[in-house]
């Protein structure tokens, strides 16, 4: 008779699943954990945008599983997940290689979701990984080169018109991201920066629409008409067909052809593969085919796995699939399986929503805060960083980050004292809980002077 296995195994280095081991670690858990992702990084998916236009390093954004996860002994393995064996606790990699758990942890997250559009698998540019940055830079880049040495209007009309599919808030932030960057990039190459197009295709009649950013909607539309190039948004269009230099929509009841060399698809997501695959009854999933979980974030029908994020219906519970939402989850998951090796009682997972926040282009960001107050500008951005960069894993790879930001990108490059009053220092204070929180909010203060502290 085998013995039994005492180990878990964690599926998905996203924020779910790498808060999950970190908090393991942390917590001294006294089985072995293995974390699989078939990418050697991290992906801190929110600050994608940054990365992208080079407003931050690829050390804050996208470093290694293997740094983050150093001295914690947590074991990571990078390889693709096959198949996952529910009944016979077994997981089956591509590289040949099977691990037994005796608690599993699914933090998958979800895939772009192209909704059987013509085309849009083949043809437009998805932005859910540092790949997917690199590669949407590397094309627009040589876009701006091609119509620069263009005579011909039209096809340099097409290169220099980018279209953003989908007004959540995805959308919104790389359509504003692109109005910002696009035109500098091309005044670089002496090009005239008033060709640039940046378009954004919205299926409803309203930005946000449902979106946990909702009530920022306002903010946003303003904000998107003030960037360095205005932000065209087409309402109540539905993509039809994506073609290499043309996207088709149909707008009452009326199919449109805009040309285009770049469509950028962010018009929602799809459950991932391997969650679909998985051996539960229908009656136990929701209508985007997503497991049911406990309170405790456990399968119905296996309670042995866990499973959190994107990829998991939280039973009479609706939570955003935001990253504060995530890693909240991660670490209620770590402390609930420190229970069971434990023998101890297992407890609901809480989950805070603090505020929103939304990049709306470079050093411009809005914000909601505990749906308190709105902040816009400058300061939303300083807010928005500074809240990411305290969820940085690890804690030296937050205090590198976030040290290089304050001082660097903040106080020798953005910071007003005379325009920036004590509203600010709270709210970062509020929001950027950790080493954010205290590191902005005494700096500020000091900044701010004598005039601002008798106030």
């Amino acid at each position: 008779m085998n013995s039994p296995v005492y180990q878990t195994v964690i599926i998905g280095g996203g924020f779910t699943g790498l808060f999950t081991a970190l908090h393991l670690a942390h917590e001294h858990y006294p089985r072995s954990v293995i974390l699989i992702d078939k990418e050697e990084r991290f992906c801190f998916k929110p600050l994608l945008y940054e990365y992208f236009d080079g407003e931050m390093d690829d050390f804050q954004v996208v470093p290694l599983f293997s740094e983050l996860l150093k001295n914690s002994g947590v074991i990571f393995v990078q390889d693709t997940v096959e198949s996952i064996d529910l009944h016979q606790k077994a997981i089956k990699l591509s590289s040949g290689n099977s691990y037994n758990y005796s608690n599993l942890v699914l933090a998958l997250g979800s895939i772009t979701g192209y909704h059987q559009v013509e085309g849009a698998k083949e043809y437009a540019f998805p932005f859910w990984t540092q790949a997917d940055a690199i590669a949407l830079e590397r094309h627009l880049r040589d876009c701006l080169q091609k119509a620069a040495q263009t005579e011909d209007l039209e096809q340099r009309r097409q290169l220099l018109t980018v279209v953003v599919v989908g007004g959540g808030a995805s959308g919104v932030e790389m359509a504003a991201t692109l109005a910002d960057f696009l035109p500098h990039w091309y005044s670089a190459l002496k090009g005239n920066s008033s060709e640039i197009r940046v378009v954004l295709l919205n299926h409803g009649e309203k930005i946000l629409d449902g979106d946990i950013n909702d009530p920022l909607r306002e903010i946003a539309e303003k904000e998107l008409q003030k960037r360095t190039i205005p932000v065209e948004i087409i309402r109540g269009a539905e993509a039809t067909t994506i073609h290499p230099n043309a996207i088709e929509y149909k707008s009452n009841d009326e199919v449109k052809t805009l040309p285009t060399s770049t469509t950028i698809w962010t018009a929602g997501t799809s459950t991932h593969p391997l969650i679909k695959d998985l051996p539960i009854p229908q009656e136990h999933r929701d209508r985007r085919d997503r497991p049911l979980v406990t309170p405790t974030l456990q399968l119905l029908d296996f309670p042995e796995v866990f499973v959190g994020g994107d990829c998991a219906a939280v039973q009479d519970n609706s939570l955003p699939p935001t990253a504060q939402a995530a890693y909240q989850q991660g670490a209620n998951i770590a402390r609930n399986l420190k229970a069971i090796a434990l023998g101890e009682e297992l407890k609901p997972v809480k989950v805070n929503i603090r505020g929103t926040l939304l990049k709306l282009g470079i050093n411009d960001a809005a914000a909601n805060l505990f749906n308190v107050f709105e902040v816009a500008g400058e300061t939303a951005h300083l807010i928005r960083q500074g809240t990411y960069l305290t969820l940085l894993p690890t804690a030296i790879h937050d205090f590198k980050a976030t040290t290089e930001w304050v001082d660097e990108e903040i106080f020798h490059h953005h910071l007003d004292p005379h325009n920036i009053g004590k509203k600010v220092v709270q709210a970062v204070e509020i929001v950027g809980v950790g080493v954010m929180g205290i590191l902005a909010a005494r700096k500020l203060l000091k900044r701010l002077g004598d005039e601002d502290k008798t106030e």
